[in-house]
């Protein structure tokens, strides 16, 4: 990914994408005291509403979009994914569910984040963007995989089309998880080799999401994956995390547009 510093803002964006405009913005540069230093664009952290919404504008100016027309979801560690045409007058967020997809022009979509996984993705071929939240819950009801099935039946994509950026979340050194979780991503893929990693030591499991979330996209037919392979609780000076911070901390956000 390249990183990009731009009058106290720090963000990132995927080499394959030199053209969209989007961004996965890291904690610097924002408006907010501490425990949420300093952009971040939680709603519901307990940060000051007014900062929170200037954080915001500061996003969408740097990234070049339309915050007026910018989109959002309640998120819910789920597996649903909306088809997006335009704000809803008079609300905040669209729906409860966890991914977006448009071939709107000019109609951004945006979504927050602590540790989960961002995903990102483009169809050039078709004009479709998407974005998805993939936190163990997410990934282990295969929202990737339904983003992509949703951007082929609602636009005729066709998986090969679609370029993947999978962005910084919780690296598979830090994130343990427990048996539940080992559970739940033996159900859903049928191993754990290659995503559960267990420590010679203790035994104890770690979860690979950026791998998993990878294995979910290539099953589904998407080939053109770049993965930023940034652990958000080894760089708190730059991310939000919510396990490295013991769940005091803020959010920070991601925001594509065509």
């Amino acid at each position: 990914m390249k990183r990009i510093a731009d009058d106290g803002l720090v963000y990132y964006q995927f080499d394959q994408w030199a053209g969209l405009k989007h961004g996965i913005f890291t904690r610097q540069g924002g408006a907010s005291a501490a425990p949420w230093a300093s952009l971040n664009l939680g709603g519901n952290v307990g940060d000051s509403p007014q900062a929170v919404r200037h954080n915001h504008e500061r996003m969408y100016e740097a990234a070049g979009v339309n915050g007026a027309c910018a989109c959002t979801v309640w998120q819910v560690h789920s597996a649903d994914v909306l088809l997006v045409r335009h704000p809803v007058r008079g609300r905040r967020w669209l729906a409860q569910a966890d991914a977006m997809i448009t071939d709107q022009s000019d109609t951004p979509l945006t979504m927050r984040f602590a540790d989960c996984t961002p995903i990102l993705m483009l169809d050039p071929v078709r004009g479709v963007i998407g974005l998805a939240h993939a936190g163990w819950r997410g990934t282990v009801q295969g929202v990737a995989a339904a983003t992509v099935r949703l951007m082929a039946r609602a636009y005729g994509c066709n998986p090969r089309d679609i370029q993947a950026g999978i962005g910084p979340s919780i690296g598979p050194r830090r994130y343990q998880v427990g048996e539940e979780v080992v559970d739940a991503v033996s159900a859903y893929f049928g191993v754990t080799e290659g995503l559960i990693r267990h420590d010679p030591d203790d035994g104890t499991a770690y979860f690979d999401l950026w791998a998993a979330n990878r294995v979910d996209l290539e099953r589904a037919g998407v080939e053109q994956i770049e993965v930023a392979g940034i652990c958000t609780a080894e760089h708190t000076d730059e991310w939000f995390s919510h396990r490295a911070e013991h769940g005091r901390t803020g959010r920070f956000g991601a925001v594509l547009t065509l």
